[in-house]
C-alpha cells in the first residue's frame, strides 16, 4: 500500500462532498456491471468493501435482505447515510471496515461481496489477503470492479495515480480467487485498465 490507511481515510474524506460528481464513465459503467452480477435475492446478507457513498450498497440494498457497508472513510460513509435516508433505505449499516479486516462478526452470515474501484490501492499480497478475508465470510459469490491491467498501462496517460494506486493485473485477481476456491466465471473489459471479475464458490456452480 502506498499510503497508509489512515492517509486515504483522510484523503477520501477530504473530497466526499464532490466524491460522487467526479467520477469517470468507466467507473460508472463499472459499478452498473458489479450491480448487475451481484444479483441478490430478498434473502441475501450482501457485504460492501471500499463502499464509499454507496454507489453499490444502496442499488443492491433494494432486493437484498440487509447490505453492510464497510469503508475506512467517516465522510464517505456520512454521505452514504445521507443518502440512504434520503431514499428510504434502512437496511444498510455503513460502518468502519478493512478489506483485510472487514469488521463484521464472527457468526455474521454473507451471501455476496461486492466492491468498487477500491481494491487497487492494495499491494498485490495485500489484495491476496483481502481476498482470502472475502472468502472467508463464506459468501457464495464475489463481484470485484476495479482498476486491473488487461495489458500493459500507456506510461504516459495511466487511467491510475501511480502515487497512490497500485493495480494488480486481471490474471493475478483471478489466480488469488481461484486460490481460495473459487471458480471465475465472468470477466468484464471496461477499459484496458478497469475489469469486472465474477467469481463463484465451486459448491454454488451447480445450483445455477
Amino acid at each position: 500500500m502506498k499510503k497508509t490507511v489512515e492517509e486515504h481515510a483522510a484523503r477520501f474524506s477530504e473530497k466526499a462532498a464532490e466524491y460522487d460528481d467526479s467520477k469517470s464513465d468507466e467507473y460508472h459503467a463499472c459499478a452498473s456491471l458489479v450491480i448487475e452480477y451481484a444479483d441478490p435475492t430478498p434473502d441475501d446478507i450482501v457485504l460492501d468493501l471500499g463502499a464509499g457513498t454507496g454507489a453499490i450498497a444502496l442499488a443492491v440494498a433494494e432486493d437484498a435482505e440487509r447490505v453492510l457497508a464497510r469503508d475506512i472513510s467517516e465522510g464517505m460513509m456520512e454521505e452514504g447515510r445521507r443518502k440512504a435516508d434520503a431514499r428510504g433505505l434502512d437496511n444498510v449499516a455503513f460502518a468502519y471496515g478493512e478489506f483485510r479486516d472487514p469488521g463484521i462478526d464472527p457468526d455474521q452470515r454473507v451471501d455476496i461481496v461486492t466492491s468498487n474501484f477500491a481494491l487497487h490501492h492494495l499491494a498485490d499480497d495485500e489484495k491476496r489477503e483481502a481476498i482470502r478475508e472475502m472468502a472467508a465470510t463464506g459468501a457464495r459469490r464475489i463481484v470485484l470492479g476495479d482498476v486491473a491491467f488487461f495489458e500493459e498501462p500507456d506510461p504516459d496517460a495511466p487511467f491510475y495515480g501511480p502515487e497512490v494506486d497500485d493495480p494488480a493485473t486481471v490474471g493475478t485477481l483471478v489466480e488469488a480467487f481461484t486460490a481460495e476456491g473459487f471458480a471465475v466465471t465472468a470477466v468484464e473489459r471496461v477499459h484496458d485498465q478497469v475489469a469486472v471479475i465474477v467469481a463463484e464458490r465451486d459448491a454454488a456452480l451447480g445450483d445455477r
